[in-house]
């Protein structure tokens, strides 16, 4: 079972300053990603949302398989390994939703929107091969934190298509706490961690502020 808000509350003050740090960044807190959560956009909103979500995350190698290969503690390797079995369900999924979408909804400005995904992936796909000890790992756990929500704005696009949504294979919240609470004894990993989960957030609010735009500018046409 992956992470949900209920889970995310209740652990967030047993992992310190991660917990605070989702608590304040994590995507869960973008109110256009919370209304697609929850199904109360058009399925053209969710539809481009999973396309963009697919330039980011579709791809293979992606965050976690790049942090897999950065990994230097047992318990960290053990998590990335299984964060990255699960991730191939969600990616195939994803990719699904977006054969089924059809082509992106026409939206003015897609140059500029091209643009800014570009930069987006880029600054992801240097988080994720950072040679920094604990930085692709930060990345890589706080994808999988965010995931919770934006798989549910992807079920509510699946469901919509007519797709079923397979079961999330993601680790246990208590894993995940568990792996970071060993990970941060180690000071130095501890901030790169940090630095790492908070730009991959960034990253990701960019994101639903963009998507946000596209939808507002498709309502003004």
């Amino acid at each position: 079972m992956p992470f949900d808000s209920v889970q995310v509350a209740r652990l967030g003050g047993a992992w310190g300053s991660m917990g605070q740090l989702i608590a304040s960044d994590g995507s869960g807190n973008h109110p256009y990603l919370q209304r697609l959560a929850r199904n109360e956009e058009p399925l053209r909103d969710l539809s481009d949302a999973a396309h963009h979500i697919c330039l980011l995350h579709g791809r293979h190698p992606g965050v976690i398989d790049h942090a897999l290969g950065h990994a230097r503690l047992g318990i960290e390797r053990d998590w990335l390994e299984a964060a990255a079995d699960a991730f191939v369900i969600e990616r195939a999924f994803l990719v699904r939703i977006v054969a089924a979408a059809g082509p992106l909804p026409s939206t003015p400005g897609h140059a500029e929107t091209e643009a800014a995904t570009a930069a987006q992936r880029h600054a992801i796909d240097m988080l994720a091969q950072s040679d920094r000890a604990g930085c692709a790992t930060g990345a890589a756990i706080a994808l999988a934190m965010d995931w919770a929500v934006i798989r549910e704005s992807l079920d509510a696009a699946g469901e919509r298509l007519g797709l079923t949504p397979p079961s999330s294979q993601l680790p246990l919240a208590e894993e995940t706490v568990t792996v970071v609470d060993t990970l941060v004894r180690e000071g130095m990993l501890e901030r790169a961690m940090l630095f790492g989960a908070q730009q991959l957030f960034a990253q990701h609010r960019g994101l639903w502020d963009l998507l946000e735009a596209r939808a507002s500018a498709r309502d003004s046409l």
